[in-house]
């Protein structure tokens, strides 16, 4: 499993899945000619997207951003429509690091769509029964209460089982000392960012505001952010502030890359150290 570590933190990225989306949808208005030219794409025009959630270790706590795809939850037609090749190996993750479900103090959901979320429950009950599960109130009341829009990926059997473990913040919301989450909307009205800090080291994780190394762009966004001026506002913001600060941006979706450390020297062909997947 790869692994990043700063400070008195340990981040492992665990087995969450993985699916395969349309490309165009995925780059929105950026032509295929240049999104292609950054991240593969196969014969379908899709490209392939993981979906793994990130174990922190403290010392103290074990808290994981996102929860993945799950196994068992997704219908032969879903596997088919996402793409997914491969389901949630979450399990067998914890064990190999001598772990169980129930050893996972809290979950930092940046926002409930079906491929961040389908991990939480199994069979409308919850699979970490002792983890508080974090979320922006705006994502909590649109994942309960979805628009005509929103509807398609924000799923019952997803947190139905889970209400009484949730925590909603407003604005920002200090987690556990040195991990934060702050709400910036854009991909949904609720979507979250998670900063993590520790002896002088920061991990920005940009969740679907960046989901891909390709993603760096500020104004290439996703079809799929229903508030795409949002992004490109907050994406402006926070890759200027990961960058002045020397942080990991890690990803939950990138096939290639775990994290790019952009800003790493004064160099402006400067690519950043990177961490890459090693499935």
């Amino acid at each position: 499993m790869d692994q990043l570590k700063i400070g008195d933190m340990t981040l492992t990225w665990l087995n969450g899945g993985i699916t395969h989306l349309d490309g165009g949808a995925m780059f929105g208005v950026v032509p295929k000619p240049l999104w292609s030219k950054k991240y593969a794409v196969n014969e379908k025009n899709q490209i392939p997207l993981r979906t793994d959630p990130i174990l922190i270790e403290t010392g103290e706590k074990r808290i994981l951003i996102e929860s993945g795809i799950g196994n068992g939850k997704l219908t032969e037609k879903q596997k088919r429509n996402f793409g997914v090749t491969e389901e949630s190996k979450l399990q067998e993750c914890l064990r190999d690091k001598q772990l169980h479900f129930a050893d996972i103090d809290a979950i930092l959901m940046t926002h409930m769509h079906f491929d961040h979320a389908s991990g939480l429950t199994i069979e409308n009950r919850s699979r970490f029964p002792n983890a508080t599960i974090y979320c922006s109130a705006k994502e909590w009341e649109e994942m309960r209460h979805p628009t005509i829009r929103s509807k398609a990926t924000y799923w019952e059997n997803n947190w139905k089982g889970i209400e009484d473990q949730g925590v909603v913040f407003q604005n920002e919301l200090e987690v556990f000392p040195g991990i934060r989450m702050v709400h910036t909307g854009g991909h949904s009205s609720g979507h979250s960012i998670v900063i993590i800090e520790s002896k002088g080291e920061m991990v920005l994780h940009m969740a679907d505001l960046m989901p891909t190394h390709a993603h760096k762009n500020p104004l290439w966004v996703m079809a799929y952010d229903d508030f795409p001026m949002d992004s490109i506002r907050e994406k402006e913001r926070w890759i200027t502030f990961g960058t002045e600060h020397r942080a990991w941006f890690t990803f939950y979706h990138d096939a290639f890359y775990r994290a790019i450390q952009w800003g790493a020297t004064s160099d402006k062909n400067d690519q950043g150290r990177r961490i890459h997947v090693s499935l």
